[in-house]
């Protein structure tokens, strides 16, 4: 596929606003830090601001983006109607919980109600957008349970490590002190999955075949020209146009800069109480996982590139 980098970014901010949102509601719950706490204010408008960018960015990659609220209207039966209703649900949550840390709300509903609600936002958006992808069963490398798990552990990885990094800019140490330990476990489960994923999809075998595409039953079928002499809509968005070679440097980069040098920089920024490197381990994590996002949606393989990606 042809990743839209449109796309790319919302995945990628939107797992940030919801990780960090996660981390915060989890360190409320456990009682790491008070339901009252001002450094609240400053993680949940972090989280909705990275949310709304996430959604912003999600307009460019609509033909009319002022028809953006008839993407709604097949709930029902479309994963992506139920992201669409779904997104702004999480974000209103988020901003009540905002506003009632800011005006003092009663402790039970600062405590447990709006945190429980947090995480089940979170959940059911994770959810709904990797089944956009999952639910789709002609395109083998995203059909499987691992593409739902990707999301949420690296969505995860990603929220703990910007909270790991707000807590320690915020000098709030005993915060800092449970939520780094989560995030290096957190992002070794996500680069396992990550590289479970790599390994799985490696080993696949198309189901369709050369003959099935064209239609045309002989036993032996070479194809000499991809059926056009120019490009056409199938060719520019259900293939990225990369060489292989150039994929899997920037698959070995998306796990280095993603996972590996995130989480030495994290334990390195832990160990010897530096913020800089904590700051630094999420600001290299964005930019690996933009390359890795990039990865999810180039190496889905469309069956119509058994036909439309063959050049003479």
């Amino acid at each position: 596929m042809n990743p839209a980098w449109s796309v790319v970014f919302f995945t990628v901010l939107a797992g940030f606003g919801q990780g960090l949102a996660v981390a915060l509601a989890t360190a409320v719950l456990a009682g790491v830090i008070a339901p009252a706490n001002p450094f609240l204010l400053w993680g949940l408008a972090c989280a909705i601001l990275l949310l709304s960018a996430g959604l912003a960015s999600s307009f460019l990659h609509l033909g009319h983006p002022l028809r953006a609220w008839r993407a709604a209207a097949m709930w029902r039966t479309s994963w992506l109607s139920r992201e669409v209703i779904v997104l702004p649900v999480f974000l209103a949550v988020l901003a009540l919980w905002w506003l009632a840390v800011w005006r003092g709300a009663p402790p039970a509903l600062l405590a447990w109600g709006l945190p429980l609600a947090a995480v089940a936002g979170a959940g059911l958006l994770w959810w709904c957008t990797a089944m956009i992808y999952a639910c789709i069963r002609f395109i083998q490398e995203w059909a499987h349970p691992l593409t739902v798990w990707n999301y949420v552990l690296i969505g995860l990885s990603s929220g703990l490590m910007l909270a790991t990094a707000l807590a320690t800019a915020r000098q709030e140490t005993a915060l800092a002190a449970a939520l780094g330990p989560a995030a290096l476990a957190v992002t070794l489960a996500a680069i396992v999955a990550r590289l479970a994923s790599f390994h799985r999809n490696a080993r696949l075998k198309p189901k369709s075949t050369l003959q099935s595409a064209t239609g045309i039953r002989a036993r032996r079928l070479v194809q000499m020209t991809m059926g056009m002499s120019a490009g056409s809509f199938n060719t520019r968005e259900f293939f990225h146009g990369v060489a292989v070679a150039a994929v899997r440097r920037i698959r070995l980069g998306a796990l280095g800069l993603g996972f590996v040098l995130p989480m030495l920089l994290l334990a390195w920024g832990l160990a010897t109480s530096a913020p800089s490197l904590v700051v630094a381990a999420v600001l290299v994590q964005s930019v690996g996982l933009l390359a890795e996002r990039w990865t999810f949606f180039a190496q889905a393989s469309h069956p119509q590139n058994l036909y439309y990606q063959r050049v003479a």
